[in-house]
């Protein structure tokens, strides 16, 4: 049905601008409601609701609304009473602001000057880009479970309650007005909050939809729901550094929730949320109007935001290469946020630990020289962590020289060790130490080694933990219990001495020992002092930052780019700061090969050349 021009009538009539699942849902309600509607629709969207009306379906079966419709601003005649409803995709919001805001309206007056509008869209700034032009504007967050994804079609699966709406004069402040209009979304069955804050409900519903980069993606998993978690972590840190307020939906408002619940759709599947449904349809995407708008935020505001900018560049370039939605899995998020496949920050552990995974926490207490890690994990550690001694379990017996200090384990030994640390198949593991990971490293990467994926160090280790306010146990642990994982060799690259030093010509061999060991100035355990001839230093207590966390991933790849080009490996005395290396390289998406070996190994062979002095080569 296609909208008349309209009467002098100043009823208030709802011109919702939009057809998507919002849009439509809500104009179906309206009218159904006996609310006067016009929806303005486009392409085949448009010329399906002429055709046959809107169908609308519902847990209840299929409705057909005939809600009237119109392509545009030329096919309706504003007048004094109108209410527009600006309920397109972010991305087209300026210019649709800019084709209805000076249309006349009977009486005299343009739009901009003489209606509301009713700002619908995702992101932060839209109600600025209507601000320009309308003197009053509303803005709105509004959770829908609606969708659109066949011309002439919508899906509302919600009851009682179809929507959520909370709606505020924008910037700020009272307005009656807003009164009636509320009380209309309430008639067409959404609940309804009138707020004097709309900016810091707008900022809360964005910390629930940068994930919808993730929806759109991939397929459900535990590293997925970690990702999310860590995408509104971000913006929540941005926020924090711009100054800006967001609410906690569900626990600021005074709606009453349980009436707003999803049901099945007889013979439909669930669907995904707004930038899946897009990514369905082909049509355009939001995103940077959700990842891009803490992106934004952050850089206006001197700080980063890695996770959000990896999330916009994974789904532009997804829109760009035509991938399905859903399609992905952890391989492609792995890929894309390499970082939060390597470390875990204290606070997102300790939500890790109360929630229904928690993860088997390894206390890897030990350095060079320092035999007394089982005391130190006795004086303090996280709740529940289990010591493991790096020297016999995550190390063969010594033996041949030529093996190096640390030699792997035989996997038979590690399975046996794994499982006595309460080890399962399924269970996400977290190792620590107390020196920024540098011998946690080799318990993450032996576990990878070995066919494990959920592997992670906790970033900046115990002192991070206790820097949070988290709680310390002291004493010993009690027995968690046999695990049951099964480990197989051979999950990560390796180098044999041969190898290493065919790779410090061919590619970057770094060396992850102290530069002064690298010259040879010193050496306190080895039989010669020096470095692997073609070997780069890289000391990777360079990784981490003065609190003892990792450095930001830019930081990483800008680092192993100022040291040369190639397949990476890595080195140190017996294997155990080299894996510390290897993770760092792993957080910044740069994949490495260990020489388990390494000094302790190549040093003991008087065949194997010797390098000294600061560069490559030797001096």
């Amino acid at each position: 049905m296609t909208a008349s021009v309209g009467t002098a009538a100043a009823e208030r009539r709802y011109v919702v601008i939009g057809a998507g699942a919002v849009g439509a849902t809500l104009a179906a309600e309206l009218h159904t409601a006996g609310i006067a509607t016009v929806l303005v629709a486009r392409g085949a969207h448009l010329d399906a609701l002429r055709a046959g009306g809107l169908r609308y379906l519902r847990p209840d079966g299929e409705h057909v609304v005939d809600v009237p419709v119109a392509a545009g601003p030329a096919e309706v005649d504003l007048r004094a009473g109108d209410v527009l409803v600006l309920a397109t995709k972010a991305q087209d919001a300026e210019s649709t602001i800019a084709d209805w805001a000076w249309r006349p309206v009977k009486g005299g007056l343009s739009a901009a000057e003489s209606l509301p509008v009713l700002v619908l869209q995702n992101g932060l700034d839209t109600e600025l880009v209507a601000l320009r032009r309308f003197a009053t504007v509303y803005g709105a967050a509004v959770w829908s479970p609606s969708t659109y994804l066949v011309p002439g079609e919508v899906e509302s699966p919600a009851a009682p309650a179809v929507g959520i709406v909370w709606v505020g004069r924008f910037p700020g402040g009272h307005d009656a007005r807003l009164a009636p209009i509320a009380d209309d979304l309430r008639a067409a069955r959404h609940l309804v909050e009138v707020v004097e804050d709309i900016p810091r409900w707008r900022a809360g519903k964005l910390l629930g939809i940068v994930v919808n980069a993730l929806d759109a993606l991939y397929r459900p998993s535990p590293l997925r729901d970690r990702v999310a978690a860590a995408l509104s972590a971000e913006a929540r840190e941005v926020y924090a550094a711009a100054g800006r307020l967001a609410a906690d939906l569900p626990a600021d408002t005074t709606l009453d929730l349980s009436q707003f619940v999803s049901h099945p759709i007889p013979g439909r599947p669930p669907a995904g949320r707004s930038t899946w449904q897009s990514l369905q349809r082909g049509a355009s995407l939001e995103s940077d109007f959700l990842n891009g708008e803490i992106v934004l935020l952050a850089r206006l505001h001197g700080v980063d935001a890695p996770h959000n900018a990896a999330a916009l560049a994974r789904i532009r370039r997804a829109e760009r290469e035509g991938t399905t939605a859903g399609s992905l899995g952890d391989d492609d998020l792995r890929a894309t946020f390499p970082r939060l496949d390597v470390l875990v920050d204290a606070a997102a552990l300790a939500a890790e630990l109360a929630g229904p995974r928690p993860p088997v926490l390894l206390d890897v207490r030990w350095a060079l020289g320092d035999p007394h890690g089982r005391e130190h994990h006795r004086d303090g550690h996280l709740p529940g962590a289990v010591y493991v001694d790096l020297d016999t379990e995550l190390a063969a017996p010594v033996g041949d020289p030529l093996a190096g200090r640390h030699p792997l384990p035989d996997i038979a030994d590690l399975q046996d060790a794994a499982r006595r640390w309460g080890v399962s198949t399924g269970r996400p593991v977290v190792a620590y130490d107390a020196t920024g990971g540098l011998a946690a490293g080799r318990a993450w990467w032996l576990l990878r080694w070995a066919g494990l994926t959920d592997v992670r160090l906790l970033d900046g280790g115990l002192g991070a933990w206790v820097a949070a306010g988290l709680p310390v146990e002291t004493g010993a642990v009690p027995e968690p219990g046999t695990g049951d994982v099964e480990l197989s060799p051979g999950h990560l690259p390796v180098l044999d001495a041969d190898g290493a030093a065919d790779l410090a010509r061919s590619g970057l061999l770094l060396d992850a020992r102290a530069a002064e060991r690298y010259r040879g100035e010193t050496e306190p355990i080895d039989l010669r002092a020096g470095h692997v001839p073609g070997a780069v230093s890289a000391p990777t207590g360079d990784n981490l930052a003065p609190d003892g966390r990792f450095r930001p991933a830019a930081e990483l790849r800008a680092r192993v780019a100022e040291l040369g080009e190639g397949p990476v490996g890595v080195y140190c005395g017996s294997g155990v700061t080299a894996a510390h290396e290897i993770a760092a390289l792993a957080a910044a998406g740069i994949p490495a090969a260990l020489f388990p070996g390494s000094w302790s190994a190549w040093s003991s062979d008087p065949a194997r050349p010797v390098a000294v002095g600061p560069d490559p080569d030797g001096s």
